[in-house]
């Protein structure tokens, strides 16, 4: 069972954890997480698509990996952890680029995601073989492209807020809203554009 440990908004823990899953609800918590963007060697950046079988944001794309540090774990150690779950894969270099993220998703079927969520970017360091339960499909794209279909995909988050549509159709979001607001803060920030630059160079 996993938990997850419930932060301040300078991170610092509060001393009270929960179950993950129950962490999750209408009014969640500020609770400790992160946001991983992992590369590989030739500069293609690794999007997810994930599993049906996900309690929320099921079917939607996004970025390479995300999760939540057990209480006492760094989040490079739940970064590690948790890529080689999910995506059956190593990576080098993880890298914090943004530091201080929090973020609130609007709701879908009326769940919340309230997160102190700090953006990595790491290198990958094995093939990918990834676990069905997690992850349904992967690619492998140029950081432009990425940018182009987030930029040209539906805002309109409101349709998964109850009563979730069975399947997610053209008209509707096809990239999660996290990843969306995720790179807000990335097309400005130094430290990633010096990431990227140096990767493709």
């Amino acid at each position: 069972m996993e938990y997850v440990y419930y932060v301040d908004e300078s991170d610092t823990p509060t001393g009270e954890t929960s179950e993950k899953y129950t962490a999750h609800y209408s009014d969640t918590k500020l609770h400790a997480a992160f946001s991983c963007y992992i590369f590989n060697e030739e500069g293609k950046f690794l999007v997810t698509q994930r599993a049906d079988s996900k309690k929320v944001w099921p079917g939607v794309w996004t970025n390479s990996c995300c999760g939540h540090p057990a209480p006492d774990e760094s989040r490079e150690d739940a970064i590690n952890r948790r890529v080689q779950y999910e995506l059956g894969m190593k990576v080098k270099n993880i890298r914090q680029i943004i530091p201080d993220y929090i973020y609130k998703t609007p709701p879908y079927n009326g769940i919340i995601e309230h997160e102190y969520c700090p953006v990595y970017v790491a290198i990958a360091d094995s093939d990918i073989e990834p676990n069905p339960d997690e992850v349904m499909d992967h690619a492998w794209m140029d950081w432009s492209e990425y940018m182009q279909r987030l930029e040209s995909d539906s805002d309109d988050y409101s349709v998964f807020s109850e009563n979730v549509p069975a399947e997610i159709t053209d008209d509707m979001p096809r990239w999660s809203w996290w990843c969306k607001d995720q790179l807000k803060h990335l097309k400005d920030n130094q430290a990633f554009s010096d990431f990227i630059e140096d990767i493709i160079s």
